[in-house]
């Protein structure tokens, strides 16, 4: 993917596809604050559902990438509560900035 060439609603349906890293969101300057967290809440909810499929046994789990798509959220949201997602995998409860 070039800056040229940046595709943002595929880049909301697919986020990994496009940019392979969630600090690649970050570090893209052709997207304002709003289109970095609504790829990286997008990217938040497919790895929240991988890493449910890991913890039932099924492969291909992102524990890891879940964290750090919460971290680059929590950079480029301020860790809002609004913007911000939830605290289970599954999407459940709200979460207040730093709890983990």
């Amino acid at each position: 993917m070039t800056l040229e060439n940046l595709d943002i609603k595929r880049a909301l349906s697919n986020p990994k596809e496009i940019f392979g890293t969630p600090e690649q969101v970050l570090a893209n300057p052709r997207l304002d604050r709003e289109s970095k967290c609504a790829i990286l809440k997008s990217w938040e909810q497919d790895a929240r559902e991988l890493a449910v499929a890991e913890e039932e046994g099924m492969a291909g789990g992102e524990q890891d990438m879940l964290q750090r798509v919460l971290r680059a959220l929590d950079s480029v949201s301020d860790g809002t509560v609004d913007e911000r997602g939830t605290t289970t995998k599954q999407g459940g409860g709200t979460r207040a900035k730093g709890v983990r």
